[in-house]
């Protein structure tokens, strides 16, 4: 009667559940991989899980890139790539760039069974714990071959100036003429940009969206790209054609606001030449003289009165002589 014996009863088998899952577990001793809860039960895609599960299976060194792993899952580039970044915004991965000394550039992945464990990888290793004491801290008493401290002595206060030393207030005192030259005033920028804005300019970039839809400005980016329009309106180009060399030949699809595309059409395309410029000295034309109808053939001519061609006298002064 030495082992101890309880009287309880017995508690009754629960019995397996009824639904749900029912695990059949096995303990394994070797090529098994801990994954937190957190990871395997995590609300997403199931490609992510099973991309991770497979990271922390591999052993360090193993390669991890989105062509090795498309050759052991079935699924393509696109799946692997988006589970990667997921993990990665989790804070499971971690990609880094780093240079060798050849110059060439490879791609570290690291990765963590939980967010934010484990330590810097490019930081100093962890050095050994320190070991902790049990006892009863002692109180360290500065012994008196020991320095003790001496504190700086105050600075002295600075000696006080007599009435002749003392600086007269300048309260009252007539100002003094400046004696070196005054500095010359800086041209103040215009407070509102918009206001300093070539109309014309703007007035040609707002008419923009009538050829193109998509060319909608804002007030600020049409004052900040009237100053290029106005050099072209000043160069002699006329709207019209400013118009067609913004708008011809646009990408079907803008990846950036409309204001860096037009800057950057204004920027780089060259000013046309100027317009030539007017004869110092105006050409005298000759007077074009009227279409007249002749007296006797009704043939037209130019003559500055009616009456008869050059064939018809020429006719009548043959007529005359014979």
């Amino acid at each position: 009667m030495a082992d101890p014996q309880s009287n309880a009863r017995l508690r009754a088998d629960a019995g397996a559940p009824t639904s749900g899952v029912i695990h059949l577990r096995t303990r394994l001793t070797a090529d098994f991989t801990v994954i937190s809860n957190a990871l395997a039960q995590r609300r997403g895609s199931a490609v992510t899980i099973g991309v991770a599960a497979y990271i922390l299976s591999l052993p360090d060194g193993s390669p991890v890139s989105i062509a090795a792993l498309c050759e052991h899952f079935t699924e393509g580039e696109i799946l692997i790539s988006r589970a990667l970044k997921e993990l990665e915004r989790a804070g499971y991965l971690e990609r880094r760039r780093e240079r060798l000394p050849s110059g060439r550039i490879r791609t570290r992945t690291y990765v963590r069974d939980v967010p934010g464990s484990g330590t810097d990888p490019d930081g100093p290793p962890p050095g050994p714990p320190r070991p902790r004491r049990t006892g009863p801290r002692k109180r360290s008493v500065p012994s008196a071959a020991s320095p003790v401290p001496v504190p700086a002595p105050a600075p002295a206060p600075p000696p006080e100036r007599s009435e002749a030393e003392r600086p007269t207030p300048l309260t009252g005192a007539a100002p003094q003429p400046a004696t070196g030259p005054e500095p010359a005033a800086q041209p103040r920028e215009p407070a509102d940009p918009q206001a300093a804005a070539d109309p014309r300019a703007v007035a040609v970039l707002a008419a923009l969206r009538r050829a193109d839809p998509r060319l909608v400005l804002s007030a600020r980016e049409a004052a900040r790209l009237a100053p290029a329009v106005a050099q072209w309106l000043a160069a002699g180009v006329e709207a019209p054609q400013i118009t067609e060399l913004l708008t011809t030949g646009l990408p079907d699809r803008f990846h950036a606001r409309p204001a860096g595309i037009l800057a950057f059409r204004l920027r780089e395309t060259p000013l046309p030449a100027p317009p030539p410029p007017p004869p110092a000295h105006p050409v005298n034309h000759p007077a074009v003289l009227p279409f007249q109808t002749c007296d006797g053939c009704e043939r037209a001519f130019r003559a500055p009165v009616p009456g008869r061609c050059r064939d018809c006298r020429s006719e009548e002064a043959l007529r005359a002589a014979g």
